[in-house]
């Protein structure tokens, strides 16, 4: 079937946390302007609709009228399978596979039962804040292997510093996020290889957050770091269905772990976790129907990326900005204007009342960009970008 995409569809009253979630937003300090006209585009969810076998699964499960503790069928692990293996030409074995409520849970995990406190963890910023506060908030040390980024906004990976700080005895374990957030850097298999054995020669474990994966640009291929590694008993890998195809709010993260040590290690820090009917349900009807669905949701996607761009070369052409390779996000540099973070925030956030998110959040090396979560329908988008242009209309005509 065919999607509309540009369907505007009203998120609030649904318990959205981006658009009924005002009190949260603010106590998180993402903005001091929140009401009805906000047009918040900070979150990593879609407003667009989800698949319609997704939809038939979950209506089947809800007809049932019995939401009881659930066991993980056979279905769910080729669903796992086969998709792993169709799309990324990647093979994996049922007994590798571990269920998480959370990506952000499993990496917690992974940081509380394979390092000690005090340790070092190795992330690439800019990157998604929670890398840091898993790392921080359980006492371990960030330590930054900063991107490197050339003046179309490209970023690479400065491979003599990440190589001195993986042979640091104190740090202990990398955290990948690929493709990358919020760069969009999608890493090659060359890169990959790089740093797997970068890690695996002074004893670093690797975690690969890899749960942006099938949401790439054409032309782009996604690499499995497990996939290509030379030794890949020192690697776990994240993987979800939440970004693919819009079920955040369904908490289903399948972690891949090949070594049989490590994964008794993980699963005994995590404790039993039993996914909800829901979440069952729909892992099986995505994996297995959604592919067609999926594939029209990148057009859009694309689409609507082209759009920004282009529409801030015209109308913004102070702000810097390149299409990622992956993900749904685009990393938008206002250092151009020449004005102070804290006033292109109020700009945006409080005279436009559009919420992004401050690059700030993923670390110094973001301080004059924001985050633009592009998969909304398009109006909404031109909507924003309007508003936005028109606060900073005053400093293009300088």
């Amino acid at each position: 079937m065919n999607y509309n995409f540009d369907e505007i569809i009203n998120r609030r009253g649904t318990y959205s946390l981006k658009w009924d979630g005002e009190e949260l937003i603010k106590q998180f300090g993402l903005t001091e302007r929140y009401d009805e006209d906000t047009i918040p585009l900070f979150t990593a969810d879609m407003d667009l609709p989800v698949p319609q076998p997704l939809v038939d699964a979950l209506h089947k499960t809800v007809d049932h009228r019995i939401y009881g503790y659930s066991v993980f069928p056979d279905e769910y692990f080729d669903a796992i399978q086969a998709w792993m293996q169709k799309r990324h030409d990647w093979t994996i074995e049922k007994e590798h596979i571990v269920y998480s409520p959370g990506t952000v849970h499993a990496l917690s995990i992974a940081v509380k039962a394979f390092t000690n406190a005090e340790d070092g963890i190795m992330i690439q910023r800019p990157v998604y804040p929670p890398f840091t506060s898993v790392i921080e908030g359980n006492n371990r040390h960030v330590v930054n292997n900063a991107l490197k980024k050339d003046d179309s906004g490209y970023y690479s990976i400065d491979f003599e510093d990440f190589e001195a700080k993986a042979q640091d005895d104190k740090t202990k374990m990398f955290i990948l996020c690929n493709p990358h957030n919020p760069t969009g850097r999608n890493f090659n298999e060359d890169e990959l290889k790089k740093m797997a054995a970068i890690c695996h020669k002074h004893n670093v474990l690797i975690v690969a957050d890899e749960i942006h994966g099938d949401l790439l640009r054409r032309g782009e291929k996604f690499v499995p770091m497990a996939k290509v590694a030379e030794h890949k008993d020192h690697i776990i890998t994240c993987t979800a269905i939440n970004k693919t195809f819009n079920v955040a709010g369904l908490h289903c993260t399948n972690v891949i772990i090949s070594d049989e040590e490590l994964r008794t290690k993980f699963s005994t820090e995590m404790g039993m976790q039993l996914a909800s009917p829901f979440a069952i349900a729909a892992l099986i009807a995505v994996y297995n129907e959604g592919e067609d669905w999926l594939e029209q949701l990148k057009d859009y996607v694309d689409g609507t990326m082209t759009y920004i761009k282009e529409f801030l070369a015209e109308n913004m052409p102070e702000v810097n900005v390149a299409i990622p390779e992956g993900t749904y996000i685009m990393w938008l540099d206002f250092s151009g204007y020449g004005i102070s973070a804290e006033e292109i925030h109020d700009r945006i956030y409080n005279k436009a009342n559009v919420l992004l998110e401050d690059g700030s959040m993923f670390g110094e090396e973001g301080e004059f960009f924001q985050r633009i979560c592009t998969p909304s329908p398009r109006p909404l988008i031109q909507e924003a970008l309007e508003r936005i242009a028109k606060e900073f209309e005053d400093i293009s005509k300088k």
